[in-house]
C-alpha cells in the first residue's frame, strides 16, 4: 500500500465506513440522528449539525485547493451554518457533507506520493500532509462531540 492509500484509507475510516479506532465514523453518527436531533442543543455544546457543518467547511475549503482554487476558508467562518429548518435542510447538509467526503478522499487516493511533502498553498500552512493529517484529527475529535452529545440527547428523551 503506498502513501496515498494508506492516508486515504485513514480518511474513509474516520468520515465514512470505518470502525478501527472509534467503532463508528461521522457518517454512521450524522445518518442515524433526525433533524430535530440535529438541532437540538445540549447546555452549551454545539450542536450535531453546526458540527456536520464545521467539518464540511474544512474539508470543502481543502478540496476547492486540490481543483486549483484559493484557500478561501477563515475559522472565524467555520461554524456559520445557515438555519436548519427542516428535514430536507438537514438531509442536504449531510448529503454534502458525504459528497465532500468522498471527493477528499478520492483525491488523496490519487494523490501522488511527492505532494505530500509540498507546501499547502503557503509554507506557513505547513504541507499537504500536515493539513490532511489536520483533518484527521479534527474529524476525529468532532467525531467524539457527536457521539456524546446523540448520546446525552438520547438519555434525556428516556427520562
Amino acid at each position: 500500500m503506498n502513501r496515498s492509500e494508506f492516508i486515504a484509507n485513514r480518511l474513509q475510516e474516520v468520515l465514512l465506513n470505518g470502525r478501527w479506532v472509534a467503532n463508528t465514523n461521522i457518517k454512521e453518527q450524522v445518518e442515524s440522528v433526525t433533524w430535530n436531533q440535529a438541532i437540538q442543543k445540549v447546555e452549551s455544546l454545539n450542536t450535531i449539525a453546526a458540527l456536520t457543518f464545521h467539518i464540511n467547511y474544512y474539508l470543502g475549503g481543502l478540496i476547492n485547493v486540490f481543483d486549483g482554487g484559493e484557500l478561501e476558508i477563515r475559522d472565524k467562518f467555520s461554524f456559520d451554518m445557515p438555519p436548519i429548518n427542516s428535514e430536507t435542510d438537514w438531509k442536504n447538509l449531510v448529503a454534502d457533507f458525504l459528497f465532500n467526503s468522498e471527493k477528499f478522499v478520492q483525491y488523496v487516493q490519487k494523490m501522488p506520493d511527492s505532494k505530500f511533502d509540498e507546501p499547502f498553498v503557503d509554507k506557513k500552512y505547513g504541507t499537504y500532509l500536515r493539513n490532511i493529517e489536520g483533518i484527521i484529527e479534527h474529524s476525529y475529535y468532532h467525531l467524539g462531540q457527536i457521539s456524546l452529545i446523540k448520546k446525552m440527547i438520547k438519555s434525556k428523551v428516556k427520562k
